[in-house]
């Protein structure tokens, strides 16, 4: 079957069910496979920092600031295992240590020293008595003493951050979890509440973001084709809002491409609005057959597998040229792209 790409945009209308399927056909979610990133911490590393930290409390019996500190200088992924007992964000935890410590702790600095720590989460922090150690150490002692304390009492309404199997009665509930572990029902519980990978998914949604115009970029560059890549909410002459590529630049706009990633339909159904605006913008005061630039939609993700008539409406609007991840390859060669590659690589 034939994408909506190759043929006449005429015979594209007139079997417009057909060319559904075949864009639903070349849609693949990206949900279910995640980039690592440069702040991916792996299993061996996360459990030896873990490890360093048991030994130097003597199994979770002497959970003080001088000893944890000891530990998480020293090896600072215990730092992230720390962070994850205590269920905490950066900000969260660099908010409770500016309160109820002397030093003050920035939520910036608090994902700066995470981010770094993930990094490179073997080299060990400097202790030259510096601001970096400061804040560690404060960090460290508001976490043990919450860690001691354990939840609270709280009305039958509300729900306590630390009412957790491992934490719920204080260090007596985390040397029990550390010794006998918990119940898989336990564990899965947790997940619930909290989606697994939801740090790091956080962590890379950017780069997930960028997939499809990273695929998009090779394709223009590998083509020698002139083009401009629009920042975030940057403003455009004649656009109300910026296309993500022009070509071959916003001083003559002849091709213009939206790279949209969606995993659901709702937030598909907005992206699908915008490419919408943007041929309504090419079609203004032109002939139907005229537009004054070429609307070009890249699309990912399962959100736009959903609704047949969003889709439909898709189609309609970039004229048939409607590329997916698994076609993109065929971007320049079925678009007026191919006119502005370079002679050596047509």
């Amino acid at each position: 079957m034939p994408f909506p790409f190759e043929v006449p945009f005429g015979e594209v209308r007139d079997h417009l069910d057909r060319f559904v399927d075949a864009v639903f056909g070349s849609l693949e979610s990206e949900f279910l496979v995640m980039p690592r990133g440069d702040g991916f911490v792996d299993f061996p590393t996360f459990e030896a920092g873990y490890e360093r930290l048991k030994r130097e409390t003597s199994g979770f019996r002497e959970v003080t600031a001088e000893h944890v500190a000891e530990a998480v200088l020293d090896n600072p992924i215990s730092l992230i295992v720390l962070r994850c007992m205590l269920g905490f964000t950066p900000p969260e935890w660099a908010y409770l240590a500016t309160r109820y410590t002397s030093v003050e702790v920035p939520q910036s600095a608090a994902r700066t020293l995470d981010r770094r720590i993930r990094t490179d989460p073997e080299r060990p922090l400097a202790r030259d008595g510096g601001v970096t150690e400061q804040r560690v150490r404060a960090l460290v002692m508001v976490a043990c003493g919450h860690l001691a304390r354990g939840a609270p009492s709280v009305s039958a309404d509300r729900l306590h951050r630390l009412a957790k199997a491992d934490t719920a009665d204080g260090l007596a509930s985390l040397r029990t979890t550390a010794a006998l572990g918990v119940p898989y029902s336990a564990l899965l519980y947790e997940r619930f509440l909290g989606r697994p990978f939801a740090g790091h998914r956080d962590s890379v949604s950017e780069i997930v973001g960028n997939l499809v115009e990273n695929a998009i970029e090779h394709e223009l560059k590998q083509a020698e084709i002139s083009f401009r890549k629009t920042k975030r909410a940057e403003r455009i002459p004649g656009f109300d809002q910026a296309p993500d590529f022009i070509v071959p630049s916003e001083l003559n706009p002849q091709v213009v491409i939206e790279a949209k990633l969606s995993e659901d339909d709702g937030t598909a159904r907005d992206k699908i609005t915008r490419v919408q605006h943007l041929s309504e913008l090419s079609q203004h005061g032109r002939p139907p057959d005229s537009p004054k630039f070429q609307v070009v939609a890249c699309i990912a993700g399962r959100g736009f597998g959903i609704r047949r008539e969003d889709m439909k409406k898709l189609i309609i609007a970039a004229r048939g040229k409607v590329f997916t991840l698994q076609n993109i390859s065929e971007l320049v060669e079925h678009t007026s792209l191919r006119e502005f590659r370079s002679q050596t690589t047509g």
